[in-house]
């Protein structure tokens, strides 16, 4: 191989990457977050190492959840968006990607309460959990399991 054929490579290598990078990862997630909640931090810098772009509001996250459909019984902590789809609680990054890919007919994805070992929530035993695809009709379905 030349000089000039590997200083193309070497250039040509990283776009492609750029090129080929899941569409999660460049999706901004808006978070709306209560200010002094410690474990939505802790969420939001998992998703972040997770290769998103995290927008924060500091305010109630009652009203976010509610305009965009969450259904009272699998609210948590905190109430997120991306693209056309509510993210609520401590889901993990790996279901947000496969939602993201997948473009399901739904209004999201939640992971009622706050089970210990989900997302921003590592501490003590580990609790099983379940991630739960919910529509504007009210029909729900397990996504994942964890």
């Amino acid at each position: 191989m030349t000089r000039t054929q590997q200083a193309l490579l070497r250039i040509a290598a990283p776009l492609a990457l750029l090129a080929c990078a899941s569409p999660a990862a460049a999706a901004v997630i808006h978070v709306v977050k209560s200010p002094a909640c410690g474990c939505c931090v802790k969420w939001v810098e998992y998703l972040r190492k997770a290769g998103h772009q995290v927008m924060i509001t500091n305010a109630d996250p009652s009203g976010a959840a509610e305009r965009l459909g969450v259904p009272e019984d699998l609210r948590s902590c905190h109430t997120a968006s991306v693209g056309k789809y509510a993210l609520e609680g401590h889901v993990p990054a790996a279901d947000i990607a496969r939602l993201l890919r997948e473009k399901p007919n739904a209004a999201g994805l939640a992971v009622p309460g706050m089970p210990a070992g989900s997302p921003g929530m590592e501490m003590g035993a580990r609790q099983p959990f379940e991630t739960i695809l919910f529509a504007r009709d009210g029909t729900r379905r397990m996504f994942a399991r964890h």
